[in-house]
């Protein structure tokens, strides 16, 4: 009826998608859905990729010695961070699309909604994972290596909210690959220090996403869908109270592992310490203002964990520079 307001789905666009972003008001039409297949609508994810790789960077150039390459690398991985993210949710979307049919808030995305078939969906899959390796294989052997077995966890993922109530686990040890990726790419192998703090990035993930699923809780219900958020429930305070203190004392030590060995001390040594406190400060604001029934709320503090990783990431940087 002419002068109805359209549906996502008859728009073209997607429902829980970032109000005003540049993919709907910049690119061109033909791209738009293949665009909003890689989330690049919603940049919150291709952030929370990489900043775990910025962290591993810094820590090991602050345990090292910086170099002028280690610029190569930190853009490198943000331009990888971007085609990984949208590679994974294309997979993801491939693999859910039943699923998403079935939700109201992700129904309109482009394969359910009919804007883009599966077989599309899987080249443009091919092409950007294509394109990310071209820039992995700019890197050194060592972190060519560790980011070839990432694809394991990337595949595994989707899959993991049919068998488990931990699903953000599985989404915790692919997103913070980077942090193993960025160490080995400045130096040269792996140790002790960057298995911790990956490890410390998989319980912030805990922390954020739980946060993030409490949004579609009930729909997960009617679809027979795991996650944290339904198996926490009204616990989830105290789970992330848990975590909180877990991704602090995780990152800490990886803080120590990686620069008490090479000598490093003084300021340096102290602004790497206060890199993890930053972080967890940054979630103890977002713990008190949570609201797990209020998914705007929800919405709101998981997309502020951008700054809590990058308040994180400077303090690193900091160190490894003075």
């Amino acid at each position: 009826m002419q002068g109805q307001p359209q549906t996502p789905e008859q728009a073209g666009a997607v429902a829980d998608a970032v109000k005003g972003n540049w993919v709907d008001r910049l690119a061109p039409p033909a791209t738009r859905p293949y665009l909003r297949l890689s989330r690049a609508d919603r940049p919150i994810g291709t952030w929370l990729l990489l900043i775990p790789c910025w962290w591993g960077i810094a820590l090991a150039a602050a345990a090292g010695t910086p170099r002028w390459e280690d610029l190569w690398l930190i853009l490198g991985c943000a331009i990888g961070a971007f085609l990984m993210r949208g590679a994974g949710c294309t997979w993801n979307d491939i693999t859910d699309r039943k699923f998403d049919a079935a939700v109201a808030r992700t129904r309109s995305r482009p394969i359910p909604s009919g804007q883009v078939t599966v077989k599309q969906a899987l080249v443009w899959l091919v092409a950007q994972t294509a394109i990310s390796a071209l820039i992995l294989f700019s890197f050194n052997g060592a972190a060519i290596v560790v980011g070839i077995v990432s694809l394991l966890p990337v595949l595994v993922y989707p899959f993991a909210k049919r068998f488990t109530w931990w699903p953000q686990a599985f989404l915790g040890i692919a997103f913070n690959w980077g942090a193993l990726v960025g160490w080995a790419a400045h130096a040269g192998s792996l140790s002790a220090a960057p298995v911790l703090l990956w490890l410390a990035g998989l319980v912030w993930t805990l922390f954020y996403d739980t946060i993030y699923a409490h949004q579609d809780k009930e729909d997960d219900v009617l679809i027979g869908v795991k996650s944290t958020a339904r198996l926490f429930a009204d616990r989830t305070g105290q789970w992330l109270t848990g975590f909180l203190i877990l991704t602090v004392a995780l990152f800490e030590v990886a803080v120590l592992a990686a620069l008490l060995p090479a000598g490093v001390g003084g300021g340096a040594l102290v602004l790497a310490l206060l890199a993890p406190i930053a972080l967890g400060a940054h979630l103890l604001w977002q713990l008190r203002r949570l609201d797990i029934d209020d998914p705007d709320v929800c919405l709101r503090l998981f997309r502020s964990n951008r700054d809590a990783g990058l308040l994180a990431a400077l303090f690193l940087a900091v160190a490894a520079i003075v």
